[in-house]
C-alpha cells in the first residue's frame, strides 16, 4: 500500500484503540524499549513528545523511567520551526520550559541547544513501518531531514503499538531508514 493509504488505516486503527488497551499497549512498549535498548553508552537520547489528541506512543512513560535508572543520560527534544522546515533541538529541563504549539505538541519554549552531533538514539514517531525500516509519518518531512543529519553510527529507534508491514510501495530515497522498531512485543532490528 502507499503511504496515504496507509497513514490513513493506522491512525484511524490508533485513534479507535480503547483506553484500557492504550494503556496497556504503551506499558508494553516502555518494557520492550527497555529489554531491548542498551543505554550504558547512550549520552543523550533524543525523543519526541506525544501529541496526546493523537494517541501516540507516550515516551514520557520513558523518559521517567530513563531518568531514574540512567541519570547519566540527557534527554533531548524537538522544537519545530515552521519556516525552516526543519526541527530544533533542546535539552528537556522540566515540564515548566514546555508549551504546547498549534498542533498541540509540546515544545520547549526555551532551553540549552542540543547539537544534532551529541545525539546517540532518537526515539522516531510513526504511524506505520515496513521491514525494510521506512516509516509513515504525518507527511511533513521533518524526522526525515533531522535523521539524515544525524551522526552515522545514532541509533534511530521507532515506536509503534502495531506490527509491520510488508512494504511501503511509495518509499523513497529521501526516506530515511529506521534501525530498529519496538512494538509492544516485538523488536524489530532492520
Amino acid at each position: 500500500m502507499t503511504k496515504k493509504e496507509l497513514r490513513k488505516i493506522y491512525f484511524k486503527k490508533r485513534m479507535e484503540l480503547p483506553e484500557a488497551e492504550y494503556l496497556r499497549l504503551n506499558k508494553l512498549v516502555c518494557d520492550n524499549f527497555f529489554a531491548s535498548i542498551d543505554l550504558s553508552k547512550v549520552q543523550v537520547l533524543h525523543t519526541f513528545l506525544p501529541i496526546k489528541k493523537n494517541r501516540e506512543v507516550d515516551t514520557w512513560r520513558i523518559i521517567d523511567r530513563v531518568n531514574e535508572e540512567y541519570p547519566g543520560v540527557r534527554i533531548a527534544i524537538p522544537k519545530l520551526n515552521n519556516q525552516t522546515a526543519q526541527l530544533e533541538h533542546y535539552y528537556l529541563e522540566g515540564p515548566d520550559q514546555l508549551e504546547n504549539n498549534m498542533w498541540e505538541i509540546p515544545e520547549p519554549v526555551r532551553g540549552v541547544p542540543t547539537p544534532v552531533e551529541k545525539v546517540d538514539a532518537v526515539l522516531v514517531p510513526l504511524l506505520a513501518f515496513d521491514r525494510q525500516g521506512h516509516r509513515i509519518g504525518y507527511g511533513r518531512g521533518f524526522y526525515d531531514r533531522f535523521l539524515a543529519g544525524c551522526r552515522p553510527d545514532c541509533r534511530k529507534i521507532g515506536l509503534s503499538f502495531f506490527d509491520m508491514e510488508a512494504e511501503i510501495q511509495d518509499a523513497h530515497d529521501k526516506d530515511v531508514r529506521l534501525d530498529l522498531i519496538i512494538t509492544p512485543v516485538h523488536t524489530v532490528v532492520i
